[in-house]
């Protein structure tokens, strides 16, 4: 058969599937994407980028709570790609959720693949990126989620819709950034500007003509989608003399709160509504870094406008909002501690309250000492940067986990070792001066079984560069019940947990010297990874993979693999 015609066998076959499945299910969607390499002029320098449709960010998915969408990828760049759902838990549906070599094998140049999207209690933002080598620097979009049929949202319908999402702009080949890093072991250079729904802004060298703006009308209210899908850095978001209000995080409603600034990490998405409500003229958008440490960070700031429509002049002087303190952790711990859910009888949640399985993870940055005559082993003297979840940097298989999983009965008996349920030397976590800076590798998971309820506590520690950390666990939303400074203490911390209305949540902030605290019931069978949201960190092994073991019906077990996964060969 010839490709085209596989391809449209293929189609044909999904497309039926889902027409069976989507009886019971909800709608169906379908989009077709190539990813290909396109060059695009921003800061005065033309880069040869992958994108998706030609464009940055990449085109958007809609859909409805309940939904399934189908999604083509056809790979026409250079290197072989994957792409992730961002915050959908793909119910059963493991293969579709996209990391390389935990779920799938990359799409190789000239190969295609379908992707299933099982939306089911997702509501609001989440979003897509590449999940392979440094791709999502440029390969990344939103996926809306609106109220299902017959529902509607928890507050007035706003008047207009838009995303807002912000992201890295390197001028070199991002590719060659990694592999530089991964050649001397050392820290990989930083981004060149950040930029907003695409456009690094007028602080930035030939991007005035091209800043974006946000058209609005007096009196009106707008919902923004925020994504941050930035590299390496958290950031604060603000808007000169307008109030947000939050609405929504991660896909999911939270209690809505008035603030005049936002506090967002790579791979949190928040929902908030703006009301046009000042005199009309120019108000600037401002992108700034949070950062509390001594690690290199891009220290630029991006710019977009909210332009009133009407008759006016354009004023001579922007208003600018006014921010924290690039290092100002209060302020990012405020912003955290006011999400929490709506946890009403139209939007429920269900808190785990009898913890069946307790994991206390260290989260650090790390040396790792190479053997003798090492490639990639520059960094002061025969070592390379490192990072780790208890002392365990993680290494990467050089085939999808999930099919060696599935293939060995559900065993990875030989394949992997389980990650320990705490560090293997306790110590003084956020006051140690000399605890030694050195971890060890090896692929290391976390099994559970199916139905059980579990806390993890990630601990930051004083070890190496130390900073906020954002997590991410795939597959799963999670309750955010509790958040603090130093080391957590087992015996009093516990007790100021909020088990009443915890914001659900797929990636938190784990503060610098502090500690997080997070909660889920294991009922969604699979492989799923669990990583820090900065780039740099996941390439250096601050990750994991949690491996939730079927129930005992077929409802609660792994759905079987589609045919047509990408090969590994």
């Amino acid at each position: 058969m010839k490709p085209m015609g596989l391809l449209s066998g293929v189609l044909g076959f999904v497309f039926f599937s889902a027409l069976l499945f989507s009886r019971a299910q909800g709608a169906v969607h379908n989009y077709y994407w190539v990813v290909k390499e396109t060059n695009i002029t921003k800061l005065c320098t033309t880069s040869t980028v992958l994108t998706v449709n030609d464009s940055v960010p990449g085109p958007e998915i809609h859909a409805y709570k309940g939904d399934t969408v189908f999604v083509t990828i056809k790979n026409e760049g250079p290197y072989g790609i994957t792409i992730h759902w961002h915050g959908v838990r793909m119910l059963r549906n493991p293969w579709s959720d996209g990391p390389e070599y935990i779920t799938q094998c990359p799409i190789k140049p000239g190969g295609n693949f379908t992707q299933e999207i099982n939306l089911s209690t997702e509501e609001g933002t989440l979003w897509w990126h590449a999940h392979s080598d440094w791709s999502r620097t440029t390969v990344h979009g939103v996926i809306k989620v609106f109220p299902a049929n017959g529902t509607s949202y928890p507050y007035d319908e706003p008047d207009g819709d838009q995303a807002i999402v912000f992201a890295s702009w390197y001028k070199s080949n991002v590719m060659d950034v990694l592999n530089e890093s991964l050649t001397t072991g050392g820290d990989p250079n930083v981004s060149d500007a950040y930029t907003i729904n695409g456009e690094p802004g007028d602080l930035y060298d030939c991007s005035n003509e091209t800043m974006y703006s946000l058209l609005v009308e007096k009196g009106k209210t707008y919902l923004l989608r925020i994504v941050n899908s930035i590299m390496n850095e958290e950031m604060f978001f603000a808007i000169a003399n307008h109030n947000m209000t939050v609405v929504g995080a991660d896909g999911a409603y939270v209690k809505p709160f008035s603030t005049d600034y936002m506090f967002i990490t790579p791979g949190q998405t928040m929902d908030v509504l703006l009301t046009a409500n000042q005199e009309a003229s120019y108000y600037y958008m401002v992108l700034t870094p949070f950062l509390d440490t001594e690690s290199s960070y891009d220290n630029t700031t991006s710019r977009a406008l909210i332009k009133y429509s009407g008759n006016y002049t354009a004023p001579t002087s922007i208003p600018t909002p006014t921010f924290p303190n690039i290092s100002d952790s209060l302020s990012a711990q405020l912003f955290v501690v006011q999400l929490k859910s709506l946890a009403d009888a139209a939007h429920p949640i269900s808190v785990p309250k009898n913890i069946t399985r307790y994991i206390f993870m260290t989260v650090s940055v790390n040396l790792f000492a190479c053997a003798e005559n090492s490639t990639g082993c520059q960094f002061m003297g025969n070592n390379k940067l490192a990072a780790s979840l208890n002392n365990n940097s993680f290494v990467m298989p050089s085939t999808a986990l999930l099919q060696s999983y599935y293939d060995n009965n559900f065993n990875l008996s030989g394949i992997t070792d389980e990650l320990p349920n705490k560090p293997p030397t306790p110590f003084n976590y956020t006051r140690v001066e000399d605890m030694a800076t050195y971890t060890t590798e090896g692929t290391q998971v976390i099994t559970v079984d199916y139905g059980e309820e579990v806390e993890i506590v990630f601990q930051g520690t004083n070890i190496g560069a130390t900073q906020n950390h954002p997590m991410h666990l795939h597959g799963y939303s999670f309750y955010l019940v509790g958040t603090g400074q130093w080391d957590f203490d087992n015996g009093t911390d516990p007790s100021r947990y909020n088990l009443v209305d915890p914001p659900e949540v797929n990636t938190v902030a784990v503060p610098r010297k502090g500690w997080t605290a997070i909660r889920f019931k294991a009922d969604n069978p699979g492989v799923w990874f669990m990583h820090c949201h900065f780039e740099r960190h996941t390439t250096w092994g601050m990750s994991t993979t949690v491996i939730v073991k079927n129930g005992p019906t077929n409802e609660t077990s792994m759905r079987p693999p589609p045919s047509y996964m990408p090969s590994c060969s």
